[in-house]
């Protein structure tokens, strides 16, 4: 392996605020240790709580424990951020970083941003140039503000370097980088870890999860997708891991879950067992379309738009909607399709932390 030589250390400040976060994380945590010179310190900015990140998370999954827990969750998009930057000011203010890194797309990661750029840290953007392009998503108004106030912008794939050139950012200053997708490489790293969930003994199924506000909150929208899932469970097992929100929402309205496999959530290393052993993913989140890719999965997407549109244009992902027949017919095709993604390469080579450090140290 290539290393740099550099003569002074460099501390690395990496903002996170939910549990998806922490594991895309971990395998930049993981790569950072090749490198003694590099100082991480985490912050976790409790915006999501998750009971399950407990010291066996950490453990179980090989990702440090964060340096800081800051405790805001639970509040107005407004409140919560503001008192972020708040927080996060504090410890920056303490530490010093060279750079501060954050990912993706939620509150934490603006507030972390706005941070950097008000005290003059270098800022980085893991997952940069992703785009949904409806305004309407908290998501994507966090996202376009941090990569305006980025210093470097790590893009997954070519589509997300091609939206910031559209959007002008050839014209700031900033440096646009693609690495492939750090989920790519905890992927390859966390297979071989792969844990079955307790009860599950079905060895062909359909693997589902709905969690996303658009369809849980909108009574039509949950109604279609239940009745569909319903509808799939006499061709094949429906496995459900239901987060607690949607299962009352659900219950709520009366509708039956007998004729699914409804179990609770589950860990990451049991997710991956079942992603690896489903026949077809249905999901409205956005990890796990690129998941169902990485294990060779058709994927069914109950959204309008997808922020992976090159899953889409491969003919690898079916983004659906809501609407009964739309699914059925989507379900209809992944029977028969065949996802090969070795020469495809969308997301790179397992290697994006690599480059990602090997830029930081320029």
């Amino acid at each position: 392996m290539a290393r740099y030589i550099w003569s002074k250390r460099v501390k690395i400040l990496t903002i996170l605020g939910a549990r998806p976060q922490f594991i895309k994380a971990g395998s930049l945590s993981r790569e950072l240790k090749n490198y003694p010179k590099i100082n991480e310190i985490i912050v976790h900015t409790g915006q999501h709580y998750d009971t399950n990140m407990s010291d066996v998370f950490f453990n179980d999954m090989q990702i440090p424990k964060p340096n800081y827990f800051l405790g805001i969750g639970g509040k107005s998009h407004g409140a919560m951020t503001g008192q972020m930057i708040e927080k996060i000011e504090e410890v920056v203010l303490i530490e010093n970083p060279d750079w501060i890194i954050v990912y993706g797309d939620t509150n934490s990661t603006l507030a972390g941003a706005i941070v950097a750029s008000k005290l003059h840290i270098k800022l980085a953007h893991i997952e940069a140039g992703l785009r949904s392009f409806n305004m309407e998503m908290p998501e994507e108004v966090n996202r376009i503000l941090t990569d305006r106030i980025s210093n470097i912008l790590f893009c997954p794939t070519y589509t997300a370097v091609k939206n910031l050139k559209n959007e002008g950012f050839d014209n700031f200053n900033c440096k646009i980088v693609q690495t492939g997708d750090v989920m790519l490489d905890g992927a390859i790293f966390y297979k071989e870890l792969a844990l079955k969930p307790k009860n599950i003994n079905s060895s062909s199924f359909i693997l589902s999860t709905v969690h996303r506000a658009e369809n849980t909150d909108n009574e039509l929208k949950l109604r279609n997708i239940f009745k569909t899932l319903i509808k799939l469970s006499e061709d094949k097992e429906v496995i459900l891991p239901l987060h607690p929100r949607t299962k009352k929402r659900v219950l709520d309205l009366n509708i039956s879950l007998d004729k699914l496999t409804v179990i609770e959530p589950v860990g990451y290393l049991e997710m991956v067992w079942l992603i690896s052993n489903c026949d077809i993913i249905i999901t409205d989140s956005g990890g796990l379309q690129k998941e169902a890719y990485f294990f060779k999965k058709p994927c069914i997407t109950l959204r309008e738009e997808t922020e992976w549109i090159e899953l889409v244009e491969n003919n690898v992902n079916i983004l659906v909607g809501t609407q009964v027949s739309s699914i059925l017919d989507a379900y209809k095709q992944c029977k028969v399709l065949q996802v090969n993604n070795k020469s495809q390469n969308l997301y790179g080579d397992g290697q994006a932390c690599k480059t990602i450090i090997q830029e930081l140290l320029k």
